[in-house]
């Protein structure tokens, strides 16, 4: 079983922590001559596939890097523009490595701010009052999991739909935020969690979870 990532959203919906514990490696290499018989284009500072698809290479798969080089967003390792340097025959034979675009910190601050608005939805539209919003959300690929503290603070793990005992890491993560960030006499509250015991036992507990499937007592 696996548990991808934990992110820990402030009461204002800020993204105050984020840890990708395990990034599944869905990429593709391969050796392509001139001309590309692929269509990229920009899109989100990002190179990626909008027509064609071969061997594993999807539409949405962004360019990750250009002979063995990673890429820097839309440009390749030496500052050149991909899509210039593809046009380039002379470039050619290139090896060109494809992968689902990684987020970047923006786009984490912005997805994290999304579902602290999905949350306040989901409870304003709930039949009864007090409703604790949303708590799990069901992909086929992986589950999300939110536990909201008394004090507004979100807690998520984003883990394989098999995955069981997440409801008792959710806890065991608030516990660690508790001995670790809140008793840290540097941590201010509603501001970004960098802390090395915090780190270290959270990614203990995620360990733990994983092997075991949840919490026993003494944990």
């Amino acid at each position: 079983m696996v548990i991808f990532s934990v992110y820990v959203v402030n009461k204002a919906g800020g993204l105050i922590y984020q840890y990708d514990n395990f990034v599944p490696k869905a990429e593709v290499e391969k050796t392509f001559s001139h001309p590309l018989d692929l269509v990229l284009k920009h899109h989100d500072e990002k190179v990626v596939v909008s027509f064609g698809q071969r061997d594993g290479i999807r539409v949405g798969h962004a360019v990750l890097s250009i002979n063995g080089l990673d890429v820097c967003g839309k440009n390749t390792a030496d500052g050149k523009d991909i899509l210039e340097y593809l046009k380039d025959s002379s470039n050619y034979p290139v090896s060109i490595r494809f992968g689902r675009a990684r987020l970047s910190s923006n786009e984490k601050l912005m997805l994290a701010s999304m579902f602290h608005s999905l949350f306040a939805i989901g409870s304003q539209l709930s039949p009864e009052v007090g409703s604790s919003g949303i708590e799990m959300l069901e992909t086929d690929v992986f589950k999300l999991h939110c536990f909201q503290t008394l004090t507004g603070i979100k807690f998520i793990v984003l883990a394989d739909p098999r995955q069981s005992g997440i409801d008792a890491l959710l806890r065991k993560i608030y516990e660690i935020y508790s001995d670790f960030a809140l008793k840290n006499p540097f941590y201010s509250l509603e501001m970004p969690i960098r802390c090395e015991l915090f780190d270290q036992n959270l990614k203990s507990a995620l360990e733990i979870a994983e092997k075991a499937g949840n919490f026993g007592a003494g944990s």
